[in-house]
């Protein structure tokens, strides 16, 4: 797919990939040597993981008129959601404290711990709701939090960054890091594979692409393989 008819769909694909779950699992279309991918993803420091917000659901207002509400989970096992205590808006502020869940149509009733009218519940219809980075759990090898690599600063061969991870992408196939490029008419998106990213460097925030000039230009050289 044209980077320009990517372009074109991300805003809307970025909110419902993101959505679908967190975490992210690298592909492995190829063996990878002589250096492990492994080796090259250090542990996340404990900075990194602490005081950020990760949007796991939404509120989609009052169930009836007995205090319950309706949530609709965005994490890939649903019933994850009420494992990560109690789910906070984009400012940290607690809305939602579950005492139990029952699953509905395509969504869940909840009944909370706090104590608000119908119509208060109504009012926070569409709020997003967030857990702390640092009560999710740790990924296994290969495996990142979209929320983490997004930000990241993308290398090539030398100590000067050329880009910035701007989003995650699926536009039905494989995940793709959509990178903004100081200069470029567009973001420039590149296969989250070993063989394409051999480096993601979680510890000291830095990710290379040796071949991130092909992307941006696939027109040269042929492009990178296929």
């Amino acid at each position: 797919m044209a980077a320009a008819s990517m372009t074109a769909q991300a805003p809307e694909l970025a909110s419902a990939r993101a959505w679908v779950s967190p975490k992210l699992s690298i592909k492995h279309p190829a063996p990878f040597s002589p250096t492990s991918f492994a080796a090259n993803k250090r542990a996340m420091s404990a900075d990194t993981k602490t005081q950020r917000l990760i949007p796991m659901g939404v509120l989609k207002g009052a169930h009836g008129v007995r205090g319950e509400v309706r949530v609709k989970s965005f994490t890939a096992d649903p019933d994850a959601l009420f494992t990560y205590g109690p789910l906070m808006d984009g400012a940290g502020k607690v809305l939602l404290t579950p005492v139990s869940a029952r699953p509905g149509k395509d969504h869940f009733i909840v009944r909370p711990k706090e104590n608000l009218q119908k119509e208060e519940w109504d009012a926070l219809r569409g709020c997003l709701l967030h857990a702390s980075r640092d009560r999710l759990p740790d990924t296994d090898e290969d495996e990142f939090y979209f929320e983490d690599l997004i930000g990241m600063p993308v290398y090539t061969i030398g100590e000067e960054a050329e880009g910035t991870v701007r989003a995650v992408q699926n536009f039905g196939s494989d995940d793709l890091l959509e990178i903004e490029i100081p200069g470029a008419p567009a973001t420039v998106y590149v296969p989250l594979t070993r063989a394409d990213v051999p480096v993601i460097d979680m510890a000291a925030r830095r990710i290379v692409i040796p071949e991130l000039s092909l992307w941006a230009n696939p027109e040269e050289d042929g492009g990178p393989a296929p």
